[in-house]
């Protein structure tokens, strides 16, 4: 039986596991509602107090004004929980800051490659000196910089800040969270650098070399192991959903990374199999259930208003578990693979529109009411922006697999266009917003320049319109071109031209709003600006 049988068979598996423990799940009341275990990440006293620490306290009260009154009855706060969150946060700062500052770094090694590579695009004969900067390579150098670099990074940091404080515990094994966030950057740098010299393994999100590849997967295990211990050593009894989606998570990519880069196993087509089936799933079951879980977590933290409906954010979390295993097969659509693969991944595909639409119901029932908070909180723009583009980009991604679509979509740069959507106007929009609020109460400081972050803001979204919109429009024209025999294939690269132009343009303003961000992060860091009253929302309470 050959490596990409046993993949799928091994998925297949894992997700009829999945079905007994969600068949399990409902016979212990999963369809009655617990607005109980909605309400756990707030304090007493906290539901209906807005939260955004990326706001001075003077616009933090004028939030706090416009929000909707509810009837809930007023109740103290209880200092005790929120010394225990104050402990939470301290025991992750080191390990916290630690990612986002990798993040940052990788940010911008991935935003100025990745611009170098679309300006190649509509003008070749640019830099062509030294190989490194060549198309193939530097762009690839992007890829796994905002991938593995900046994306990645960025997610364990949120995961690292956000398990002790929904498990109510001080971080558990931090020294091994820091090695393995080492080893996972060193393993970056080094497979940047391989790649820049023209040694990869060749297949897409998987060209660091294994021999690399290694000191990232030990990483993972030990990020791994220390949140399996801090949740042992938990201090509450019920799980919050944004738990189920991290540590699934994390579970996921290592299993995917190890699998994918087994050496010697994977040949031929098998190989394709298996990098579209890793390629995929590391949206889907690595950034998705991060960006998700944060969104849960952050945008009812925000408002004080807990989710609208706790069975719906299980619903999509079982349902992401189920459909997503296969969905990479549509990218082969048209190969020599087998008609029953390729069908299993649109079926699959399409079925991704239950969790997408539970995630969003959940989403605007949640902020019903309370959208115009977003004109007061940085943070919550960018999770509601973020939320609304896995909508988008998931409805998207199921009609894209449709074999009528994939045949004018494939090899063109709508599938780019896509994959920034996916990754950018949803992942990193969530990685920014949860950013600006973590890192106040990290640094213990403010953010010195709030309207950098609103400049942020309207670069990066104008950025990406710009970027997706003119790939899709040239990314279809493309298409098109290919498929029309009459004419000739130069026909097809021509047409792109000008939304090539205008993808760079988009780009630019993305890395203008990149190094506006990592330009505040450091004046925030080398501290610019005004102390904090503490490091969380009841400090001044507790200290009065």
């Amino acid at each position: 039986m050959d490596s990409a049988l046993l993949s799928l068979l091994g998925a297949f598996v894992l997700s009829l596991i999945g079905l007994f423990a969600f068949i399990g799940s409902l016979r212990r009341g999963l369809l009655v509602e617990n607005p109980q275990a909605a309400s756990v990440i707030f304090a007493r006293g906290e539901i209906g107090q807005v939260d955004d620490p990326a706001l001075p306290l003077p616009v933090q009260g004028a939030m706090q004004q416009a929000v909707v009154p509810r009837r809930d009855p007023v109740v103290p706060a209880d200092l005790t929980e929120t010394e225990e969150r104050v402990a939470a946060d301290r025991s992750s700062a080191f390990p916290v800051f630690t990612f986002l500052a990798f993040a940052c770094f990788w940010l911008l090694v991935g935003s100025a490659a990745g611009l170098v590579a679309s300006l190649k695009l509509h003008y070749p004969d640019w830099l062509t000196g030294d190989a490194w900067l060549t198309f193939g390579r530097i762009r690839t150098v992007h890829l796994n910089a905002v991938i593995y670099g900046w994306s990645t990074n960025g997610s364990l940091g949120i995961i690292v800040w956000l398990l002790p404080r929904l498990l109510r515990t001080p971080l558990h094994g931090a020294i091994w969270a820091m090695l393995g966030g080492t080893l996972i950057n060193v393993g970056v740098a080094a497979g940047i650098g391989a790649i820049a010299i023209g040694w990869t393994d060749g297949m897409e999100y998987l060209e660091i070399p294994w021999q690399i590849g290694i000191f990232i997967a030990v990483g993972f295990v030990m990020v791994i192991a220390t949140a399996l211990f801090t949740l042992v050593n938990r201090k509450v009894e019920h799980l919050y959903v944004s738990v189920w989606y991290f540590m699934a998570a994390l579970l996921w990519i290592a299993l995917l990374y190890v699998v994918a880069k087994l050496p010697g196993v994977h040949y031929g087509v098998q190989q394709a199999t298996t990098n579209w089936w890793f390629g995929h799933n590391a949206l889907g079951l690595w950034f998705t259930p991060v960006a998700v879980g944060a969104i849960y977590y952050f945008l009812p933290k925000i408002i004080g208003r807990p989710i609208r409906s706790y069975n719906l954010s299980l619903l999509g979390f079982w349902t992401l578990a189920f459909f997503y295993g296969q969905v990479g097969g549509h990218h082969l659509i048209g190969g020599p693979v087998p008609g029953w693969l390729t069908t299993l991944s649109i079926v699959q595909s399409v079925m991704m529109v239950i969790p997408v639409v539970a995630f969003s119901v959940n989403q605007f029932g949640t902020m019903q009411g309370q959208m115009h908070l977003a004109r007061y909180s940085p943070t919550l723009r960018f999770m509601m922006l973020g939320g609304l583009m896995y909508l988008a980009s998931s409805v998207q991604g199921s009609l894209e697999a449709l074999r009528s679509i994939n045949t004018i979509t494939h090899f063109t740069h709508f599938t780019v266009a896509h994959a920034h959507l996916g990754m950018y106007a949803f992942v990193s929009m969530v990685l920014f917003g949860a950013i600006y609020f973590m890192l106040p109460r990290v640094l213990n400081w403010e953010w010195p320049y709030p309207k950098l972050i609103t400049l942020h803001f309207w670069l990066v979204v104008l950025g990406i319109t710009i970027y997706f919109v003119g790939l899709s429009i040239g990314g279809w024209l493309q298409g098109l071109a290919m498929l029309d025999a009459a004419r000739p294939f130069m026909d097809s690269v021509a047409v792109t031209l000008p939304y090539l132009q205008a993808r760079s343009l988009g780009g630019a303003l993305m890395t203008i709003g990149h190094f506006v961000f990592v330009g505040h992060f450091m004046a925030m860091a080398l501290r610019f600006g005004p102390q904090r009253a503490g490091a969380a929302l009841f400090w001044q309470t507790r200290t009065a």
